[in-house]
C-alpha cells in the first residue's frame, strides 16, 4: 500500500530509498508542483511531491493543490503524509517541537478546493479532517523519534491555515489565539479537503519553527530563524517517514477516508457527462 509524501525537496534524501524513479504526471487540472519521485524503502512504495516546486518557486497561493492530489491518486497512493512548517500560537508549543493536529480553521481565500463542479456535485464529510488511523500512527512514531532527539511531539491541536504569503499582523495573531488555534501555516488547505475527496488518508506532521507574532516578549517572526529551525527538524521528519512507512503498510485507512465518496455524489448518474466521467475517473470511477 503506497504512501504519498508532500513536503520539501530535502525529504527525498532518505537512507535506504531504492528503485528511485521520476514520473511526470499530467492531470486535467494542470501540472503538479513537481514530478512525482517514487522509491521503495523496506518494501514500501513512497511517492514524493515537492509542494512548492523544486527550488521553492511557488507561493502557498500558487500551489496547484488539485493537480498534486490527483497525481498522488493516479500513482496509487492510499496515504498522504503532509510535512509542514508552522508557527506556534500557544506558549506550550515550542519551536523545534512537532505537533500532529486533529482540526483545521480555514482562512484561505479563493483557492480551488474541490474536484467537483462543472457538471457534478459532491459534498464530503469534513468534520474530522484527518484519517484517525493515520493520525494515531503518526503521533506514536513522532513522539518516539522526538523523545530520542530531546524534543517533544504534541497530540492534537487546531491548524489555522492562512492565505499568506505575508505573516499575520499582531492583531490577527491574538485573534487566532482567542479562537483556540494551536498552530498557523499556509498550505494544508485545501490540500486536506482534496485528499478527502480523493479518498486518500491524510495526516500532518507539523514542524514548529517559531512563535507567531503574538508573543510580544520574543522577536517578531524571523524568516532566517524559521529556516534554521526547519533545517534542524528535517532529519526528524525523515526518520518519522522511515519508521511510519512499514506501520502504515500493515494497516488499512479508516472508512472515513477510504469511503468518503460513498454517499457524497449528489448528481444523478445519467446527468454526468462523459467528459466529466473521464476527467474524474481516478476519483469517482468506483462509484460512477
Amino acid at each position: 500500500m503506497s504512501i504519498g509524501i508532500i513536503g520539501g525537496t530535502g525529504l527525498y534524501d532518505l537512507p535506504g530509498l531504492d528503485d528511485i524513479r521520476e514520473r511526470e504526471v499530467k492531470t486535467p487540472f494542470g501540472n503538479p508542483s513537481s514530478p512525482v519521485l517514487s522509491g521503495v524503502v523496506d518494501g514500501v512504495e513512497l511517492h514524493f511531491l515537492a509542494r512548492h516546486g523544486r527550488g521553492h518557486t511557488l507561493l502557498p497561493s500558487e500551489v496547484n493543490y488539485r493537480a498534486n492530489l490527483y497525481a498522488l491518486k493516479v500513482v496509487g497512493a492510499k496515504w498522504c503524509l503532509s510535512v509542514s512548517a508552522v508557527g506556534s500560537l500557544q506558549e506550550e508549543f515550542r519551536p523545534g517541537q512537532v505537533l500532529v493536529p486533529d482540526q483545521f480553521i480555514d482562512r484561505t481565500k479563493g483557492r480551488a478546493s474541490t474536484f467537483f463542479g462543472e457538471g457534478i456535485v459532491g459534498h464530503v464529510a469534513f468534520a474530522d479532517p484527518f484519517c484517525p488511523v493515520m493520525r494515531e500512527e503518526l503521533f506514536a512514531v513522532a513522539s518516539q523519534v522526538a523523545k530520542e532527539r530531546s524534543t517533544e511531539a504534541h497530540n492534537g491541536g487546531t491548524y489555522l491555515c492562512m492565505e499568506g504569503p505575508a505573516f499575520s499582523t499582531r492583531a490577527e495573531s491574538h485573534m487566532y489565539r482567542s479562537w483556540g488555534a494551536s498552530i498557523i501555516g499556509m498550505t494544508n488547505l485545501p490540500e486536506a479537503k482534496l485528499a478527502r475527496e480523493a479518498e486518500i488518508a491524510y495526516a500532518t506532521l507539523a514542524l514548529i519553527t517559531d512563535y507567531d507574532c503574538w508573543r510580544s516578549e520574543s522577536d517578531d517572526v524571523d524568516i532566517q530563524e524559521i529556516l534554521r529551525t526547519l533545517n534542524a527538524n528535517a532529519d526528524l521528519a525523515k526518520e518519522v517517514i522511515l519508521r511510519i512507512a512499514p506501520r502504515l503498510n500493515a494497516l488499512e485507512p479508516s472508512s472515513l477516508a477510504a469511503n468518503a465518496l460513498q454517499f457524497a455524489i449528489i448528481t444523478q448518474p445519467d446527468r454526468i457527462s462523459a467528459d466529466v466521467r473521464e476527467r474524474l475517473r481516478p476519483i469517482i470511477g468506483k462509484y460512477i
